[in-house]
């Protein structure tokens, strides 16, 4: 199987879509005794706060300086408005819990749960989202970072049961669905072609491993400062193969117009691997990422759906290219 024209022609109009979902609440949207309990956990009434863009959650994201002068990061949502995202909120806790103090990922200073609101704040990276096209010495300091993670995340820290299960997978469900089915197909004549060789990717695919994987490493979840790669937000996080990270950040660099196979053949995550590993890889990356966006109602936030899209048709155009 190769990539036909008509896919590289989509896949080259591709561009990394707006990394901030539209539903983030302020800072003066909290509830005053959800303020004060934050403020209690930081040991210092809040001077300012300034919501953040990228990711998409809903909820608040802000970066708060306090009165003593120290910084911090606070995440929070409310289990009555948002109950998914408090979930993952819960997840997130847990996991940041258990990262070792090695992990390229900020501190859990302090978090709280009281039923309703779940809150988490972390130490406050002075840094930002990589530059988009990706640039190559970021993309470069990125997944050198990616290797060293593996080293220090392998064998896992965190325990399998409270981690959630690998977002990854759908064609099966995508073949099962007519509604579903015809739109993937509109957004992927390609797969629409190949959905049974999607399927049996699949359903063949190994994701044995010991490594503990972030399981959404893409750019809005990287912050860089001058001489540091920070990863952040870990609700996904997930227990496999070591190389599953580097193949989903390298497979957003297609909507930079960046062909990640001759990096991929150079990255000592992937540069031995059997083909079919990545291949997998990409095929369940792209089933999760479009079943979700084709399925998506008219209530959806329209910035994820798109991020979504894009993401998922830039992992076909590179499994295209290798199969």
């Amino acid at each position: 199987m190769t990539g036909d024209r008509d896919e590289r022609h989509l896949a080259s109009g591709l561009v990394m879509p707006e990394a901030t979902g539209s539903r983030r609440m302020a800072w003066a949207a909290l509830p005053r005794e959800v303020t004060a309990r934050i403020e209690q956990m930081l040991g210092s009434p809040v001077a300012s706060a300034s919501s953040q863009p990228g990711g998409f959650s809903e909820g608040l994201a802000a970066r708060v300086n306090l009165a003593n002068g120290k910084h911090a990061f606070i995440k929070a949502a409310s289990s009555l408005v948002a109950p998914a995202v408090a979930d993952f909120h819960r997840r997130e806790t847990a996991v940041s819990q258990r990262l070792p103090a090695e992990a390229p990922t900020p501190r859990l200073l302090d978090a709280y749960d009281d039923g309703t609101w779940v809150v988490l704040a972390f130490e406050d990276i002075p840094g930002r989202l990589p530059a988009q096209p990706w640039q190559p010495d970021e993309l470069d300091r990125v997944l050198a970072a990616v290797t060293d993670m593996t080293e220090a995340l392998t064998p896992s820290p965190v325990d399998k049961a409270i981690l959630s299960k690998p977002r990854l997978g759908g064609w099966l469900e995508v073949a099962a669905d007519a509604a579903v089915r015809a739109k993937v197909g509109e957004l992927s004549p390609w797969a629409a072609r190949h959905l049974d060789d999607l399927v049996a990717l699949e359903q063949n695919a190994s994701l044995v491993g010991s490594t503990l994987l972030h399981g959404d490493l893409y750019p809005f979840n990287i912050m860089l400062t001058a001489d540091r790669v920070f990863v952040v937000d870990w609700p996904h996080a997930w227990i496999g193969p070591r190389h599953c990270d580097a193949v989903t950040l390298l497979s957003s660099a297609w909507l930079s117009g960046v062909e990640p196979q001759p990096i991929a053949e150079r990255h000592p995550l992937i540069r031995d691997l059997d083909p079919v590993r990545v291949n997998e890889v990409l095929a369940l990356q792209a089933g999760f990422l479009l079943k979700v966006a084709a399925a998506a109602g008219p209530a959806a936030d329209r910035n994820l759906v798109a991020m979504m899209t894009a993401l998922g048709l830039a992992s076909l155009r590179w499994l295209g290219q290798r199969m």
